[in-house]
């Protein structure tokens, strides 16, 4: 009983830390222009939480950094693991190019286009900033899509940390009918989330844990069950 408790401990921080780490809406990916056009950008926010979150009222701008410029509303609810898509292009055609389904949520086309050394920014409903990417002449991302080299690197404002996709990638990069290569709607950082009973478990198993410390404390006993 005491090793089976000492590992459900183990797995229990294992899986707290790993929500801690993921938690919140993030940029995943970015191409600031197409291959040959400057009108098939497009930017990639990914819910890395363990909730969903609800999109009402929150926006994009670029290196203007105004809330509410390009509202986002339209995503609705973000279900965890889920990535959404904002595009300079028709939605319609961005899903056509990309060989994208119905259940992966596009919206644009937007205005505030990006440049070649621009910023993005994403707020929330409140107009709080959630995340931020500021970028230079490297990557380029003309044509090729940028993407985070770890979990690390998302939500750090370091594009250090990014690279060009390439095709067969850890994500799973492919070249659409135009040319341009990335991974739009799905993203290698999106862990799956825990069915609600798999959750259930876990909380008893943090509320065994936490009550065995509070016994051990009091009458003067390790913490740590011995082996």
């Amino acid at each position: 009983m005491k090793k089976q408790l000492a590992a459900l401990a183990v797995a229990a921080f294992a899986a707290c830390s790993s929500f801690a780490a993921t938690s919140g809406v993030v940029i995943t990916e970015w191409m600031y222009q197409g291959a040959g056009s400057t009108d098939r950008e497009f930017i990639e926010f990914t819910n890395l939480g363990p909730t969903a979150v609800d999109f009402s009222g929150w926006s994009y701008d670029d290196d203007s950094r105004s809330a509410g410029t390009f509202p986002l509303s339209a995503f609705g609810i973000v279900a965890p693991g889920e990535s959404v898509i904002i595009t300079e292009m028709n939605a319609a055609a961005f899903r056509d190019a990309w060989g994208l389904d119905a259940s992966v949520k596009v919206w644009g086309p937007y205005t505030n286009n990006l440049g070649n050394g621009d910023e993005i920014n994403l707020f929330d409903g409140a107009g709080g900033l959630v995340d931020r990417l500021t970028y230079g002449s490297d990557p380029r991302t003309r044509g090729v899509s940028g993407r985070a080299t770890s979990a690390d690197a998302l939500g750090a404002n370091d594009v250090s940390q990014w690279v060009f996709s390439s095709v067969g990638d850890i994500e799973g990069s492919w070249a659409n009918s135009l040319g341009d290569i990335g991974s739009p709607g799905r993203t290698s950082f999106a862990s799956p989330v825990p069915e609600p009973e798999s959750y259930a478990m876990l909380l008893a198993g943090l509320g065994a844990v936490a009550g065995l410390v509070r016994r051990r404390r009091k009458t003067g006993l390790a913490a740590t069950p011995a082996a």
